[in-house]
């Protein structure tokens, strides 16, 4: 399979990297410094892009040998849970994904030869702070900021459908994983006995090991009756109580000292709304097509987190 990746030196992107080419297919990456990524993940050909500026270049959609690239893998977008949510924060946050979509769908717009899918990330912030609701792909999406910027997220990248290639969303959940992600974040309070839970600790949590966020969207790539969203989320969300009691036993540490709602917002500002919103979030599309996690309990995916 001949691959064009975005946001592929993130902590996502090195691990969906390293599958790719050890399953042999040939990797392309846009990068904003090319020789970076080049360093940093080996042999892949790497292409210069500034994706607020303008158009990636059309010879990012050949590969090494020529070849028209077949499938473009687009999981560029600014953090969301760095720093305090600043007015340049927010559109920050929210310009990296619809703007530099919007300039990578208009690049593949001008091609003769078009890849046949792009798989893109999106985030089960589309559903909002939704309580006890079980939410799935069919599922209405939510209110707020997170909402409001993944609904026009997917819809820069719903536009490649109209240009005749097969979309899939990866509405990706809270990722764990040993070298990054949510836990990473999470691990010096709780090694110094300090974690607790967030507010009331009742808020839902639906998380995914990296694993398996890079199993699926290699699964969405491979399989051409994938359209549409795909919740990227393990299959048992749990509250964040519970997540918190499975952590602090899985480091053999207590985990009794909870973060007050008004601390939160104290400390985190308006981002305090993420860390407490309510997001129960099924894998339907995931199960339903055949997809076998590789990590489906919270105890295996903090095993495997922390045994590296």
């Amino acid at each position: 399979m001949r691959v064009l990746l975005t946001g592929a030196t993130g902590f996502l992107g090195r691990r969906l990297t390293r599958r790719l080419l050890a399953d042999g297919d040939a990797v392309s990456v846009l990068s904003r410094d090319p020789a970076r990524a080049r360093s940093a993940l080996g042999e892949v050909t790497a292409h210069a892009w500034e994706p607020e500026a303008g158009p990636p270049p059309a010879a990012a959609f050949r590969a090494a040998d020529g070849a028209p690239v077949e499938v473009v893998l687009h999981l560029l977008g600014e953090p969301v849970a760095e720093g305090r949510w600043s007015a340049d924060k927010k559109r920050r946050i929210e310009s990296s994904r619809s703007v530099g979509t919007r300039h990578l769908v208009d690049a593949i717009a001008a091609l003769e030869a078009r890849p046949r899918a792009l798989v893109a990330a999106s985030a089960i912030g589309y559903y909002g702070d939704r309580g006890d609701e079980l939410l799935d792909e069919r599922s209405p999406p939510g209110s707020g900021f997170l909402a409001e910027v993944c609904v026009a997220w997917e819809r820069e990248e719903a536009r490649a459908a109209t240009l005749g290639l097969r979309v899939a969303t990866a509405r990706i959940g809270i990722v764990l994983g040993e070298d990054g992600g949510a836990l990473g974040r999470m691990l010096t309070p709780f090694k110094l006995g300090l974690g607790g839970r967030l507010g009331d600790g009742q808020q839902w949590m639906s998380w995914i090991h990296a694993d398996d966020v890079v199993g699926l969207l290699l699964h969405a790539a491979r399989h051409d009756d994938l359209r549409g969203p795909l919740n990227a989320v393990a299959p048992a969300p749990v509250q964040n109580a519970d997540f918190t009691r499975a952590l602090g036993g899985a480091l053999h540490r207590p985990a009794i000292l909870p973060v007050p709602a008004v601390a939160l917002r104290l400390a985190f500002g308006e981002l305090a709304t993420v860390l407490l919103a309510s997001q129960r979030v099924v894998p339907r599309v995931a199960l339903g097509s055949g997809y076998a996690f590789v990590h489906p309990t919270l105890a295996g995916a903090l095993a495997a987190s922390l045994a590296a």
